[in-house]
């Protein structure tokens, strides 16, 4: 069974560590379970911890909230888990949760995922792409934000767009459900869009639909037409072709006749 004191975890919410002793010290044995959060941690929240624990035997939870690559989160996490703290706390993505149990294995330390922060609202959740709803749902959201309700834009996605939708896998998260609307309002708007048109244009764009020799030919054309626009003065532009390694050639002798000591002599450099 638990004890008593056990069931209390006191938050350390003072500036330092410092602080925090003393408060720890007022309190004595009725209390011995504390929380430092991320707040302390540059006033010596580390080692208030450790005090804590190894000359006062008090239970730490360390409330940072770690969110970051996984490489990162677990490389934290295993520095932070020597301390044989016993609560850590991380942002409640699955990468980051995973990350965090790696680098926490092999030690007591336990890892708590924090999913929502309790101080966001429904703007903030919307404005962090956090949003409610299946698959069809987020399409629709996006594409309402997109065409800004102007129905004449949007596409109309089939029955088996819908199914190819629902059934991808999605590893970019919501962010790529958004890059699939914004693609299909370039290349299907107003427009019927199958599950083969999602497939091969929306999620993945297969390169055997598209004719590379055509597209470069098309690109040199608009470089070409660009050089023949008139400047704004009473010259016209000399039209050339793009530029060859030949014409850099004046520029590389330039720069490497130009004796970088002389103009460094007068910088002081400190140490």
């Amino acid at each position: 069974m638990t004890a008593a004191s056990d069931r209390l975890i006191v938050a350390l919410d003072v500036p330092h560590a410092v602080a925090g002793l003393e408060l720890t010290a007022k309190l004595g044995n009725a209390v011995s379970f504390y929380k430092i959060g991320l707040g302390m941690l540059t006033g010596g929240g580390l080692a208030l911890a450790q005090e804590l624990k190894d000359e006062h035997g008090k239970r730490i939870f360390l409330d940072m909230k770690l969110f970051d690559i996984g490489a990162t989160v677990e490389a934290a996490v295993r520095g932070l888990a020597q301390f044989d703290l016993d609560f850590l706390t991380v942002h409640g993505d699955p990468h980051v949760v995973r990350a965090a149990k790696e680098g926490a294995s092999g030690h007591k330390t336990k890892i708590l995922a924090v999913t929502i922060l309790t101080s966001l609202d429904r703007a903030d959740l919307d404005a962090s792409l956090i949003i409610a709803g299946d698959i069809p749902d987020l399409v629709q959201h996006f594409l309402n934000i997109k065409t800004r309700g102007d129905k004449s834009k949007i596409p109309n996605f089939q029955d088996t767009a819908v199914e190819a939708l629902k059934s991808y896998h999605w590893p970019g998260n919501i962010r790529e459900v958004r890059n699939v609307v914004e693609r299909s309002l370039i290349f299907f708007p107003n427009q019927k869009v199958s599950g083969e048109d999602v497939n091969q244009y929306l999620i993945s764009v297969d390169n055997s639909v598209i004719n590379r020799a055509q597209e470069q030919t098309e690109i040199w054309s608009e470089f070409d037409e660009l050089g023949d626009i008139p400047s704004n003065s009473d010259e016209v532009r000399d039209v050339r072709s793009l530029p060859t390694p030949e014409d850099f050639s004046s520029w590389f002798d330039t720069n490497n006749s130009v004796d970088l000591r002389s103009l460094l002599r007068d910088i002081e450099i400190v140490f």
